[in-house]
């Protein structure tokens, strides 16, 4: 990669880090649920209408939108509303690797390696620690909800994978739709509408902040920077970049909110990235698929070979020497393009896009956190 896409990379994981940091924030200034449907509503409107139309089918705009912005969204929001610490959110949530190839394995008949099930066992063990360290010191219920949103980003990674969106901020864009109506009916009918109303009136210049920033830094720029990459690059380049998001992530928040990271929470950390990192980056097993035998190169039909026919002598006066044929035959060559060669390459259907933040997309899925 180019060192500017490498830095590139960095400011998105970034960006995706900082981002639990400020949702702590709005979450001061709005219910959970409201703050998911305002989110959605900044980053659709007016971006829906430059985009252009859905690029993929309704049913999977729909779908995605459903499960990754009503379902996920909405539990990590309502679970670091209930008190869930900012950094150790933004670890808990990686576990969506373990949860995508274990979806993957029933929805699309992939099989995960020696190598893939090692990291899920070791993220898992992370998770573990993770739990006993949040038991000591936090609520059990806000910390199941995250790990609830974990598997709901783990089940949108799949249906965008089988969605296959060619253009990653269209489909972003078109999913963020999806949600504000559920979302805003939730939020009515668990947080009523008297809370609604006290929030937007109580909006001020960090409330419009949190709200620009997690819809348009995060997602528009995020994912739209994510997708670039990602169709200039390998997904194997571009996905191990998302193990930094827990890094800025817990960092951002021991820096502006002064969470504390206790030597447990490290040790989670640890386990819980380098068994994301072994999940995401080794290889998924297929079925075996022959290559069909049209698509193997075959050698031409020798040609076969014409009677010489009697030369004139006036053509034989005409025809030219030796020297001269060989010239012309080597400008010929060097002005008539190369023949193209074909080659075969054979791939796992299922080989996965990316593992990340969205990821996401997954954005793939993506896997992209937002």
């Amino acid at each position: 990669m180019r060192t500017a896409h490498i830095a590139l990379a960095v400011l998105v994981t970034a960006v995706w880090g900082v981002n639990f940091v400020v949702i702590e924030v709005g979450l001061g200034h709005f219910p959970p649920l409201l703050f998911s449907a305002l989110r959605f509503l900044a980053a659709a409107l007016p971006a829906v209408f430059f985009v252009g139309r859905p690029k993929v089918a309704w049913k999977w705009v729909i779908g995605v939108g459903l499960v990754l912005g009503v379902a996920k969204f909405g539990l990590l929001f309502v679970g670091m509303d209930q008190g869930m610490p900012a950094g150790l959110s933004s670890l808990v949530l990686q576990i969506q690797a373990v949860f995508t190839a274990l979806f993957a394995a029933v929805a699309l008949g992939e099989r995960p390696g020696g190598v893939r099930l090692l990291g899920m066992a070791v993220a898992l063990a992370g998770i573990a620690v993770a739990a006993v360290d949040e038991g000591t010191s936090g609520p059990l219920l806000a910390f199941a909800l995250v790990i609830a949103a974990a598997a709901c980003w783990g089940a949108s990674n799949v249906l965008t994978r089988k969605a296959s969106p060619p253009d990653a901020l269209n489909f972003m864009v078109w999913v963020s739709a999806v949600p504000v109506l559920p979302l805003l009916g939730l939020s009515l009918l668990f947080e009523g509408p008297d809370a609604n109303l006290a929030a937007l009136r109580a909006l001020d210049g960090t409330g419009i902040g949190v709200i620009l920033y997690v819809a348009w830094v995060t997602t528009v720029f995020g994912f739209g920077a994510w997708g670039f990459l990602l169709r200039r690059y390998p997904a194997s380049s571009v996905a191990p970049f998302s193990l930094l998001v827990p890094v800025f992530g817990m960092s951002s928040a021991a820096l502006l909110l002064s969470e504390s990271v206790s030597p447990l929470r490290w040790c989670a950390a640890a386990l819980l990235v380098g068994g994301v990192a072994l999940t995401s980056l080794s290889r998924t097993r297929g079925p075996a698929t022959p290559l069909p035998a049209t698509h193997l190169p075959t050698e031409p039909a020798p040609a076969e070979p014409t009677p010489a026919e009697p030369v004139s002598d006036e053509a034989a006066a005409a025809e030219p020497t030796p020297a001269a044929s060989a010239s012309a035959s080597a400008a010929s060559a060097s002005a008539e393009p190369a023949p193209a060669v074909a080659t075969v390459t054979a791939t796992s259907p299922s080989t996965p896009a990316a593992n990340g933040p969205a990821g996401p997309l997954a954005p793939g899925c993506s896997p992209t956190r937002t």
